[in-house]
C-alpha cells in the first residue's frame, strides 16, 4: 500500500467516524408529563376567566377551588381536579393533583 493510499484510507475512516457521531438521536418522550387523569384539559378554557364563572358550573365530585390563602391537604390524588385562582380573582391554573 502506498503512502498516498494509506493517507486516503485514514482520512476516509476519520471522516466516517466523525459523521457517525453526528447521527441524530431518537426522539425522547417529554419528561414528567403528567397524565390527564382528572380531565383537566377539558377545563383549560377557564384559565384567565374570573372566578365568578365557577358558580354556574358543575364539576366532578372532589373538585377543589383553591384561592391564594386557602389551606389545602397535601395528599396526592391524580384523579382530583384542582382549580386555582389568584388575588386578582382570575383563574390561574387547572390541574390534577
Amino acid at each position: 500500500m502506498t503512502i498516498m493510499n494509506a493517507r486516503t484510507l485514514v482520512l476516509g475512516l476519520t471522516a466516517a467516524t466523525i459523521l457517525a457521531a453526528c447521527e441524530p438521536m431518537p426522539a425522547q418522550p417529554l419528561p414528567d408529563t403528567p397524565p390527564d387523569t382528572c380531565n383537566a384539559s377539558a377545563y383549560q378554557g377557564l384559565v384567565g376567566q374570573p372566578v365568578a364563572v365557577l358558580g354556574a358550573m358543575t364539576f366532578p365530585i372532589g373538585t377543589r377551588q383553591i384561592g391564594p390563602d386557602d389551606a389545602v391537604t397535601s395528599d396526592f390524588r391524580p384523579d382530583r381536579l384542582n382549580i386555582e385562582y389568584g388575588r386578582t380573582g382570575r383563574i390561574e391554573k387547572v390541574s390534577c393533583y
